[in-house]
């Protein structure tokens, strides 16, 4: 009997043991995929079907392609956590032209690790989505179906380290980064200068948060350095079930010269409104201004510089829960002529897109 007594409370024992003991997150790898086929004509008909300089997205005309096609696989644990993806398209053409021809195809590949036991403070490392904007390179994860002209002039991806943490309630991050340059895995040759940033979210509520995100670096080499200073600032809200919407302001100051005191500005507002006709169809709107009179990041080489006003209107319409169907109308309108159409210089342009898009 009292053996028996003792073996039970033995087991007694392990049950609550086993019971205290804190569960432990399993590895695991997973697997995702997205492709997304356009179609975009332009009412200015470019002669070698390349719509315009300052846009990398879905910039071909009159002729059907693949903006992105993306492989991506992701290993998560309690304190590691790893991504690589390869990608192809006209997107991973015109944004990273200017990088080796190995990198071209990569998309992502970072590893980062837990640093505290008890916060989630990590620290990761490589090639990352940028941490400036509220748009990304994935077009089912957007308001619209093209890129504002404020996400296509500024960092898609980075490559770097950074610190983050985010709070147990999940409504505050906040991340500081030492990164390679303005959107660049390879360092410019020449330039010796790292670049910073940081980024601060805070989801007020489900219906409400707000992004500030910041860049300080130079991207010249050092014999003509200019120091560059740029700030990301937007809200995501909803107005009820049917409602959402974006509201985003970006400014940038870079040197006029090396050395010099004076910067030259430039800065862009947007406003994007979504309404739900259905769970499947939507509508979606975007007025945005672009102010670069001193072509730091859009050279027109015309007086007024590039002051333009963009507007769009697209529908979306869900076929399936992974495959998605969008058309939009987008024009813009400059106080220079800076469009070409039949080898004359206008103000304005028009085009009409579409795309097909798929995830696994």
């Amino acid at each position: 009997m009292k053996k028996l007594i003792i073996s039970a409370s033995i087991l007694a024992f392990g049950l609550i043991s086993a019971q205290e003991k804190p569960e432990t997150e399993a590895p695991k790898v997973t697997f995702s995929g997205y492709a997304e086929i356009f179609y975009a004509y332009d009412f200015n008909q470019p002669d070698n079907h390349v719509r315009q300089p300052f846009l990398y997205t879905y910039n071909r005309h009159n002729e059907f392609n693949l903006n992105l096609g993306l492989v991506k696989a992701n290993y998560s644990s309690e304190n590691i956590r790893a991504n690589l993806a390869l990608m192809a398209g006209t997107y991973a053409q015109d944004n990273l032209s200017a990088e080796q021809d190995a990198l071209k195809l990569i998309n992502e590949a970072n590893i980062g690790f837990k640093i505290s036991k008890t916060k989630n403070i990590w620290i990761d490392a490589g090639i990352m989505p940028s941490h400036i904007g509220w748009e990304s390179a994935i077009g089912k994860d957007n308001l619209t179906l093209t890129r504002s002209l404020a996400a296509e002039n500024s960092p898609y991806f980075e490559t770097g380290a950074k610190i983050s943490y985010t709070s147990d309630n999940g409504k505050l991050f906040l991340s500081g980064l030492v990164l390679n340059g303005w959107q660049r895995i390879a360092r410019v040759e020449g330039n010796q200068t790292l670049a910073f940033g940081h980024q601060l979210a805070y989801r007020f509520s489900d219906n409400f948060s707000l992004n500030s995100s910041s860049y300080i670096g130079n991207d010249q080499p050092a014999e003509d350095k200019k120091m560059r200073y740029f700030h990301d600032l937007y809200t995501q809200f909803n107005l009820g079930e049917k409602w959402s919407g974006i509201a985003g302001f970006d400014i940038g100051a870079q040197q006029s010269a090396k050395g010099s005191e004076q910067y030259h500005v430039w800065y862009t507002p947007n406003l994007l409104l979504r309404y739900a006709i259905t769970d499947r169809t939507k509508i979606a709107g975007r007025a945005e201004y672009f102010n670069d009179e001193k072509g730091v990041v859009i050279g027109t080489n015309t007086p007024n510089g590039f002051r333009t006003f963009g507007y769009s209107l697209n529908v979306d319409h869900e076929i399936h829960k992974n495959l998605l169907l969008r058309t939009e109308a987008r024009g813009f309108s400059s106080k220079d002529a800076i469009f070409m159409k039949d080898n004359m210089a206008k103000s304005d342009n028009f085009f009409i897109t579409t795309s097909l898009s798929a995830w696994f």
